[in-house]
């Protein structure tokens, strides 16, 4: 019998929760499942539940929230194997929609009765944990202004986005990916295992889930009419892959690798999957293959060609 654990972020996002959790329990009541529910812990510590997932014999561990309720969920979590499924419920909720599973919630608590376990790529940075998208740079300004703001949502991120567009600068860099150099300046840098910011903004239009690569965006020193057609371009899928680092002059490039290493002298600003985190002067990224299984529709989405 399966046994469905949530876990459930009561302020993530602006949508209220009270129905997702009577919601899942009459939905497993009516498979024949068993259901528990319990909160998100702030500081991610989630070993309080080992002894419980033990016990009991959880199956499935759901969570409801957004990006950072997830990675922190899963980071604790995923030692012990057992599939996890999303109900979105963040301001962005880049991976779910990365996984192809709706912001609705009944379809995707469908995802999760009737989805398939497949196993997702994460990465470290410098250590941490990161299982969608880091960010250095102008992204992270805005992670961090919004991170800092009381109110919640799409509306708030917009904000934050245009008023940090104004005030931008670039940041030097020097990147290094296996004998591969760029040493530039550039408005922000996104190390992205899912495809999106969030909100079905494709960042890394190539990017998969599960392919063991990370696809890397520099969005390079240049005027912020240029930044702007870069990154719709960019977001729009029209940019290509580029083979070579070294000498690129382009307005954006965009490269794959499993492993990365970023100079930071300046103190870029960082963010971890949305969510504000330490900045440093270098940063070590690897992969980390099949870190977890996530439940997904039976077609998920491929990226594009």
């Amino acid at each position: 019998m399966r046994h469905l654990l949530l876990i459930i972020n009561p302020i993530s996002g602006t949508r209220g929760k009270a129905a997702i959790p009577p919601m899942v329990e009459a939905r497993c009541l009516a498979e024949g499942f068993r259901f528990s529910k319990y909160p998100s812990v702030a500081d991610g510590d989630y070993s309080y539940l080992d002894p419980i997932i033990e016990s009991e014999g959880v199956t499935d561990l759901l969570i409801a929230g957004g990006d950072g309720t997830i990675n922190a969920a899963v980071n604790s979590l995923r030692k012990h194997g057992l599939p996890f499924g999303i109900i979105p419920c963040g301001s962005g909720n880049g991976l779910a929609l990365s996984a192809g599973i709706s912001r609705k919630h009944p379809l995707a608590l469908e995802t999760i009765i009737r989805g398939t376990p497949q196993e997702v790529d994460a990465f470290t940075i410098n250590d941490r944990f990161a299982c969608m998208l880091c960010g250095l740079g102008y992204d992270a300004q805005v992670a961090h202004d919004f991170a800092a703001d009381p109110r919640r949502g799409l509306n708030t991120y917009i904000r934050k986005t245009v008023s940090n567009f104004f005030s931008a600068k670039a940041y030097p860099f020097l990147l290094s990916a296996g004998d591969k150099e760029l040493d530039t300046q550039a408005f922000f840098i996104s190390i992205a295992n899912s495809n999106q910011f969030g909100n079905n903004v494709t960042i890394a239009p190539r990017a998969s889930l599960s392919d063991g690569l990370l696809d890397i965006v520099v969005a390079t020193s240049q005027s912020k009419v240029g930044l702007l057609l870069q990154t719709a371009r960019q977001i729009a899928g029209y940019n290509e892959m580029q083979a070579e680092l070294a000498g690129q002059k382009a307005g954006l490039v965009y490269f794959q690798t499993d492993a990365l290493t970023i100079e930071n002298p300046a103190g870029a600003p960082l963010h971890i999957d949305g969510d504000p985190s330490e900045t440093a002067e270098r940063f070590e990224i690897r992969v980390i293959g099949g870190a977890f299984r996530l439940l997904m529709p039976p077609h998920p989405p491929t990226p594009s060609p």
